[in-house]
């Protein structure tokens, strides 16, 4: 199964004059701000010119629909000494084209996306690793089906959303029971269109993740055969555009907005149905579902820094895919993983703890 092909590659605009000998300066004194300092004395700090001025600068945020931007918001994070360009995208493909066509600074997802990224030498760097639920990542069946485990989908309509997570732990799940794609009636949807088909009953089962199989279970009874716990690491990069990282006053930037975004996940753990609300006001998903699918995590939610065992997760992916044919060759993830980020935010995590 081949993947869409990612949109050309664009030449980055070298740097003006004078700018890459400066940056170095304007590294330290960004991680200097991002490590020593509280969101208000770094502010004050900016605005008094001990670090470098970003009142100029825009980043180009990648969201889906109700998290970060809502997540941002609601957790007190929002008063940024730059300006967020928020663009909703709801899958890691579009993001990393996005950021390959360099229309956009930041985005997320998962390894899957970012595993084709790295086979096909995309212009995106992943920068951190968010830790999530993956009790919402979900293998689903139709109440009225007799489908009661793995093995009896042979030969239904299974959907799922190719290239992302939904593909490879339904994958691992049917290679666990002796199954494969070849052995059920694979359906390729988008979340949205998934929903539509499982609902009209086009569908005996669905892998997928997030508020649409909370829907199906809430709204059509759906039954869960698996989740994805064991079969997914939990890690889903921060994607970064090259061109971003290497300019020095995005660079400050984006370090602080991952600050930021760290403090709001740590936030949101003990004040869940602040954010619940929050995004049940961008989704319209009932507060009382996005309560009950928070109850049921696998994990808290966290970002951390980019390390050994990170990389090493991606890499199992990567693996993985090229043995179930999925990718045409072997993907190296490793030159892909920026760690120019991941002092900042392991200082902010040790203090955390």
């Amino acid at each position: 199964m081949s993947f869409k092909p990612l949109r050309p590659l664009r030449r980055p605009s070298p740097l003006p004059r004078g700018a890459a000998s400066s940056r170095r300066q304007w590294l330290q004194a960004a991680a200097a701000l991002a490590v020593g300092a509280s969101p208000p004395f770094a502010q004050a700090a900016v605005s008094a010119g001990a670090g470098p001025d970003l009142s100029g600068v825009t980043l180009r945020i990648g969201t889906y629909k109700g998290l970060w931007r809502p997540l941002i918001q609601v957790a007190g994070q929002a008063s940024t000494p730059y300006r967020i360009d928020w663009r909703e995208l709801n899958n890691g493909v579009l993001h990393i084209e996005a950021i390959n066509g360099d229309a956009l600074d930041i985005g997320s997802g998962s390894e899957i996306p970012a595993t084709f990224a790295a086979r096909q030498k995309a212009s995106v760097r992943f920068i951190a690793a968010s830790h999530e639920d993956l009790n919402n990542q979900v293998t689903l069946a139709r109440k009225d089906t007799p489908i009661r485990s793995i093995a009896d989908l042979r030969g239904k309509r299974v959907g799922y959303v190719r290239a992302t997570t939904a593909h490879y732990y339904l994958s691992k799940q049917l290679a666990e029971a002796g199954l494969g794609f070849s052995d059920i009636q694979a359906v390729n949807l988008t979340p949205a269109d998934g929903l539509s088909a499982f609902a009209r009953g086009d569908l005996d089962a669905w892998a997928i993740y997030g508020y649409n199989g909370q829907i199906a279970r809430t709204q059509y009874g759906a039954r869960i055969l698996k989740t994805g716990k064991g079969y997914l690491s939990g890690n889903f990069p921060v994607y970064a555009n090259p061109r971003a990282i290497d300019d020095p006053l995005r660079h400050a930037a984006i370090t602080d907005f991952l600050l930021r975004l760290q403090r709001a996940y740590a936030w949101a753990n003990p004040n869940f149905l602040a954010y619940a609300k929050a995004q049940s006001a961008e989704t319209r998903v009932p507060v009382g579902d996005l309560v009950e699918l928070f109850n049921g995590r696998s994990d808290d939610f966290s970002l951390g820094p980019v390390t050994d065992a990170v990389v090493r997760s991606h890499q199992e992916v990567a693996d993985a895919f090229q043995r179930l044919g999925v990718l045409d060759g072997p993907a190296h993830v490793a030159p892909l993983w920026d760690r120019s980020f991941s002092k900042a935010l392991a200082v902010r995590s040790v203090e955390a703890a």
